[in-house]
């Protein structure tokens, strides 16, 4: 269905409550068809997200390590983007 879902599983460090939340509101996207959120659909996609990131957690907190490391770098871990995100900030 979607290639683009960011593998979490055997980072180091850990992924965190950032990384698996940002993948939730990706695969929420992806699953809904809504890409911006409105007034009449913000509910529900964020008790989607909030769901997604539940489960996720709780998959990640009961696997067994991972012998290799995810093939590409989580979005959130790469300088171009933490440069976007600082941007924005300002």
């Amino acid at each position: 269905m979607c290639r683009n879902i960011t593998e979490l599983r055997g980072l180091e460090p850990p992924a965190t409550s950032v990384e698996i939340e940002a993948a939730s509101r990706q695969y929420v996207r992806k699953v809904s068809g809504v890409a911006k959120t409105s007034p009449a659909n913000v509910e529900a996609f964020e008790a989607a997200v909030a769901a997604v990131t539940a489960a996720t957690t709780t998959l990640l907190d009961a696997l067994p390590a991972r012998r290799q490391p995810p093939r590409t770098v989580p979005p959130l871990r790469r300088p171009e983007v933490q440069a976007r995100i600082a941007a924005r900030a300002r």
